[in-house]
This record gives structure tokens, sequence and C-alpha cells, in this order.
């Protein structure tokens, strides 16, 4: 068996609390042939290991290596078994489709009367949760009782069936559609971040625009919309088009208080409609409606009707930290903000297994980011590395490339010199390979390997020429995007007037309000 697989069923075993672990005694215990079984066995001894070990496992129980695998395999289809009879795992998706297994027995029993209730029942608990697919499912199994119980309304029964199957059929393909679309668009996100210049903005719109498909809106359902309304988002977040992101988002969250009993039934979709809100909100620097948006969703998440389950925990706390960080970034408080990073460390190990690699990476820039802007820029620089030492990131091109940029600054403002030029070069090859090196960036490269020509009493107004280079391309539909991952502009400020970068930024958050 392969090392994924062990851990695989290593990581289920230790994934299980209490409760589950209780009930999956219970469930193999029912049969008392059970209670000296190998795979029971082999529950016990995982559940009490830290650390995977195939050579203790051996030892400790009566399999023989060549059975392990066989072992392993069937107590992992046990547990699952046991956890889909786990009444905190049950929702209406699994009440569906258990009714549709139990009507399936039944019509394969010749019981066609019996069947057709029970899918009768289903059908309408599908389209009232817009389980659409399920409900075509449903259907279809009613159309093939259908041509074998025949009843004297056959006929209408048969054109009513003909209508909705195909009623459901169309929502599904517009449905299907909508999240091939979005799924498209957020992974272009993840790979690449914003585009970089118009014949990638043209890309991203000429695909948008040949790929989005025509259908009423207003008549359309919960699922329809949400996907319309992660699709323009997507599209919006491309585009650095952020009052558009805030549009839809609104939408996204609106359209789940429009259908409350969606929460529970998508609690993830809800939490992540939220999370793009509050992104959207720190991006044009709303930070009255965030903090109001923020502390709404913090007593929501917090509340104990709020579905609970591993996932859900993992992003609220994702989600959470990362805007409590964003707070203090609109506001240039960072020295509060800085407060925050041993608390989400320690957090970040109990979630070690549940988050990936890209999300501990922003965590880190978000971490140094606020070190640096309170000015430790050592600290800046140890978080960085984590960053720039990860070989296996393949995500977040951008995150990347900027993460050496503020890692350059950062560099220069510690006073740690003899590394700038070796940094320099490996940075320019880097950005250069990744299709990524822009006017802000040839700018603030060309300044820092200029540094060392210039004397000290000639700083402040190399700081003030490379300000008025770089302030015209703020609002630069493309070069402004360096601009969302470090304020070159603050920190330049704060160079000339002399002040700590936090403090311009929070004047200049003052003025704003």
């Amino acid at each position: 068996m392969t090392k994924d697989q062990k851990d695989n069923l290593f990581a289920l075993v230790k994934s299980l609390n209490k409760s589950e672990k209780r009930q999956f005694k219970l469930y193999v215990g029912r049969l008392g042939v059970n209670s000296d079984s190998k795979f029971l066995n082999l529950f016990t001894v995982l559940d009490k290991l830290k650390n995977y070990d195939e050579t203790f496992i051996l030892k400790s129980t009566k399999i023989k290596k060549q059975q392990l695998a066989n072992v392993k395999a069937h107590l992992y289809k046990q547990l699952l078994i046991s956890l889909k009879l786990n009444p905190s795992h049950q929702n209406i998706r699994s009440q569906i489709r258990e009714q549709l297994d139990f009507a399936s027995i039944l019509y394969h029993k010749g019981l066609y009367k019996q069947s057709l209730k029970i899918l009768d029942k289903a059908k309408e608990l599908a389209i009232n949760n817009e389980e659409k697919n399920m409900a075509f499912e449903i259907v279809e199994l009613e159309k093939v009782i259908e041509s074998q119980y025949i009843t004297r309304s056959i006929s209408s029964r048969a054109d009513e069936l003909t209508i909705q199957a195909k009623e459901l059929s169309s929502q599904n393909v517009i449905a299907s559609k909508l999240s091939n679309l979005s799924l498209q668009l957020y992974s272009v996100i993840l790979k690449t971040g914003y585009v970089k210049n118009k014949a990638e903005s043209n890309k991203v719109t000429k695909y948008f625009n040949s790929r989005l498909p025509e259908f009423n809106l207003k008549e359309s359902g919960f699922r329809e919309k949400l996907w319309y309304y992660k699709a323009h988002l997507w599209y919006s977040f491309l585009l650095q088009d952020f009052l558009n992101c805030y549009k839809f988002a609104s939408k996204w969250v609106d359209l789940f208080n429009q259908y409350p009993n969606m929460v529970h039934l998508n609690p993830v979709f809800y939490l992540k409609g939220n999370n793009y809100l509050l992104e959207s909100l720190f991006f044009i620097s709303n930070k009255k409606k965030f903090d109001k948006k923020l502390n709404n969703f913090i007593k929501i998440t917090g509340n104990p009707s709020f579905p609970k389950d591993e996932n859900v925990a993992s992003l609220v706390f994702l989600y959470t930290n990362f805007h409590n960080i964003n707070t203090h970034f609109i506001d240039g408080s960072f020295n509060e903000g800085l407060q925050l990073i041993p608390k989400i460390e320690n957090e970040l190990v109990e979630f070690d297994t549940r988050i990936d690699a890209h999300h501990k990476m922003v965590f880190y820039y978000k971490f140094a980011s606020l070190h640096f802007g309170a000015g430790n820029n050592k600290e800046c620089i140890k978080y960085l590395n984590f960053i720039i030492s990860n070989k296996s990131l393949s995500m977040r091109e951008d995150l990347l490339c900027f993460s050496r940029v503020l890692n350059l600054v950062a560099h220069y403002e510690a006073g740690l010199d003899y590394h700038l030029e070796v940094l320099l070069r490996s940075t320019y090859k880097f950005l250069i390979k990744m299709n990524d090196l822009h006017e802000v960036q040839k700018e603030m490269i060309k300044f820092i390997r200029g540094l060392q020509d210039i004397y000290p009493q000639d700083l402040k107004n190399a700081f003030q020429e490379l300000h008025k280079k770089l302030k015209v391309f703020e609002n630069h539909p493309f070069e402004r995007r360096a601009f969302l991952y470090l304020d070159i502009i603050s920190w330049l400020e704060s160079k000339i007037e002399d002040k700590p970068v936090g403090e311009i930024i929070r004047n200049k958050y003052l003025a704003k309000q």
C-alpha cells in the first residue's frame, strides 16, 4: 500500500472526536464476532499512535505484513459507514439520498406504488432545498417506474414528468456552465493573481463573455444566482474592479439572507461570500463598513446554532484572522496588529492538517507586512523566508514575486547591505522568469541598486524622485496591483518626512474619514 493511503487512514482515525470513536466501537461491536477482529485491533493501535509506524503496528497486532493492506482498506470503509450513520453528519442531502436508496430497493422488489410515494416526497424535499441534480435523478427513476406501473392517469403523469425533467435539466445545465466559469476564473486567481497588462485583461474578458450563458436571472433559483454572482466576483477581482467585487459579494451574502435555510445546507459558500465581502471592503478602504461586517461575521459564526464541523471551523479560523489582520493595514495600526501573531501561530499548529500551504504562506506574508509596518525588518525577513524558501509552492505567483520585492526593501531598511547585490540579482531573475517585471518593480530595483552610490545628504532627494515616478502608477489599471501587496508610496513618504510608515498610513486614513 502506498504512503498516501497509509496517511489517509491514519489521518481519518486522528480526525475522529470522542463521540465518533464511541459510535464506531458500538457500531462494530453490534456483532460479537467483531470484538476481537483484526481491523478493530488496528483501529485501537492507530488511535494511540502519535505518528504512523508500520513496524509498531505489525508488532502490536496479529496482522501479517501481507494482510495489512486489506485490513486497512476494510477499516477505512467501516469508519466511513459509521460516520455516515452519525447524526452530526446527517443533512438534507443525505436524507434525500437515503430516500432515493429506499425507493430503489422497493422498485426492485416490485413494490412500485410504495417506491413512487417515497420518490414524490424526496423530490419535493430536493426541489425545496435547491438540490436539483438529485431532483432530476429522482424524476428519471419515476419515469422508469411509471413505465412499468400502469395507471389510468399515465398520460397526464407522463406529460408532467417530461416537463419536470426538461425544466430541471435546463436549470442544471445553466448552473453547470456558471460553476465551470466560476471555477476556471478562480483557478486563474490562485495561479497568477490579478491581470498584469492589457493583453491579459482582454483575454480574461473575452473568456468570461464567451462562456457566460444567457438566462433569466430573475426567474432563476438560489443555485443559479449563487454561481452567477461568484463568476462575476472572480472576474471583477481579476480586473481589480473592487467596487464591482463589493457589489457581487454583497449580492452573494444577501442571497443567503433571502434563503436562510441555505446557510445550514451550504455553510462553506456562506463563509466564502462573507470573506470576499470583507476583502472587497478592505481593498476600497471602507473601514467603517469593514469593521461592522467583520463584527457581524464573528457574531454569526460564534453562535451555537451556526453549523459546526472541521471544515467550517478551519474556514472560520482563516477568515476571522485574515481580516483581523487586515483591519490594522487599513488604518496603519501595525504595532497593535503584532499582538495577533503569537495567537494565530499557535492556532496554525492546531489546524495544521486542515490548512493548505497556500493559505499558510498568505499568513506569513501578512505577518511580514505587519512587522515591516512596525519597523521590525529582521522579523519581516524571517517570515518572508518561509515563502521564498518554499520551492513546492506553485500558487499565487504574484505573492511569490512581491515577497521578494518586500524582502529587498526590508534588507535595505535593516541595514543588511552585504546581501543586497545577491538579492537584487536573484529577485530580478525571478521576476523575469515569472513574466512579472513591470514599471513599479523596475524602478524599485533600479533605485535600491543605485543606493550605494548616493551620498547620505542626497538620500531624501532620491526618495522624492522615486516617489514622483511611482505616484503616477498609483491608479494605473495594471501597475497599481503592486501597491495592493506593498504600500511603496507610503514607505517612500515615511522616508521623506522621517516618520514611521504606520503614522503615514494612519494620517491618510484619518484624512479620508
